[in-house]
């Protein structure tokens, strides 16, 4: 982990939290060392109405209870619910809620939340406001008596913003004293809990798309919710059951298996987007470069906050390629190890244009007043060598400006 942080003892036993929860043996009569795939759909009954722990896969399943047990562990809380895709987890957290209430979203968000939020939801009498939170005084101004759940995402997709979680969760508290609080979700997907936990912070649930760094081998679509509220558990619980976005035991079997390396992985994430954050800034190719985004470099705006609030950093940055769309589309096309790609967190290396693939949903004036432009490049950087990536990255800024000689 970097130096830099103060709190450099981490998370206390996330490693071995990570290696071994939901998987004790004796869990099973054969007592095996790894949980096995329950595949079966439904549970034999000792009488009518009497099942054991399980009755029906939709409502709970040893291989997602496994997962689940793991996941929460990691996040700091006292349950986890698994979901099929990190906007089914999104829908069962919205079905909380009730027409005429009101969500408080950030402004810069992963696009397929920003497009469920306001084309979906908007339609069922829930109104959206999407507000900078990095204006804290704009942000509370925006809360509403009707506010019934406040959605931040830190750091934000694409641009990479630190949202300071506990100081919107005293304004929350403050503003709504003596009355019934928002629920105050935070995406935790772009950090993952090993370096960020915003339970601990104030936030009433943390979210991850699971597919992205948990997971971490790009071959398993999930969502995760994790809470120490009672109240929100037993709701979310229900829903499990009552919606029914559950995730199949064989990806349930995946996630876990990809939890118990996250804090190998998340370890040289952070190394390879450090090193690579700082050779587009000031490396022999930055006259290339207009603006590098990464909450480890001491230019991004938020970098004390970031040093306050996290562990660490991930594999995400962004950058603006000098030029627009044109040199944006061959520098991606140049590239030999970083694929181009959509998603994130996994070992392997991609590249994306946000503009037009991740964030395409989003309206023109809304990406520009955010400042996903054609010319910036996101990049989740995965565990190669380093100085391969680096390397693939000089290549191809090779390719654009030697050809536009």
């Amino acid at each position: 982990m970097s130096s830099q942080f103060p709190n450099s003892s981490h998370f206390p036993g996330f490693g071995t939290h990570a290696a071994h929860h939901g998987s004790d043996p004796d869990t099973w009569d054969f007592k095996p060392i790894v949980p096995p795939i329950s595949l079966s759909t439904t549970f034999k009954q000792s009488a009518p109405g009497v099942p054991p722990k399980y009755d029906y896969s939709r409502a709970g399943n040893p291989t997602r209870t496994a997962f689940e047990e793991c996941v929460a562990k990691l996040e700091g809380a006292a349950e986890g619910f698994a979901a099929s895709s990190g906007l089914a987890a999104t829908m069962l957290i919205v079905n909380m809620l009730k027409s005429g209430d009101h969500i408080l979203v950030c402004d810069d968000v992963y696009g397929g939340t920003n497009r469920y939020f306001n084309r979906v939801v908007a339609n069922f009498g829930i109104e959206i406001s999407m507000v900078d939170p990095i204006d804290l005084t704009k942000f509370e101004g925006a809360i509403q008596d009707n506010t019934a759940l406040v959605w931040l995402e830190t750091p934000t997709n694409p641009t990479l913003k630190i949202i300071d979680i506990a100081a919107v969760c005293e304004m929350v508290n403050r503003r709504f004293e003596g009355k019934k609080k928002p629920i105050v979700v935070v995406d935790n997907t772009f950090a993952s809990p090993y370096f960020q936990r915003p339970l601990e912070l104030g936030a009433s649930l943390v979210f991850s798309s699971v597919t992205k760094y948990i997971n971490g081998h790009t071959d398993v679509c999930m969502g995760v919710i994790c809470t120490n509220d009672t109240e929100l558990a037993k709701k979310l619980r229900f829903l499990q059951l009552a919606v029914g976005p559950a995730p199949s035991p064989f990806d349930c079997y995946l996630a876990l298996r990809g939890a118990r390396t996250l804090h190998l992985r998340m370890r040289q994430h952070e190394t390879n987007s450090i090193m690579i954050a700082k050779w587009l800034e000031t490396g022999e190719k930055s006259g290339f470069v207009k603006k590098v985004i990464h909450p480890g470099l001491p230019s991004h705006p938020q970098h004390e906050l970031a040093k306050r609030q996290m562990k660490g950093f991930s594999g995400m940055l962004s950058f603006v390629i000098d030029g627009g769309i044109a040199e944006a589309t061959l520098f991606l096309q140049s590239l030999k190890i970083f694929a181009l790609a959509e998603s994130l967190g996994g070992y392997e290396s991609l590249a994306e244009l946000p503009s037009v693939m991740t964030h395409a949903s989003v309206p023109a004036e809304q990406r520009e007043l955010i400042g996903i432009s054609d010319s910036l490049i996101r990049l989740s950087v995965g565990i190669e060598e380093p100085e391969d990536l680096i390397a693939d990255l000089s290549q191809a800024f090779e390719t654009v400006y030697n050809k536009k000689k």
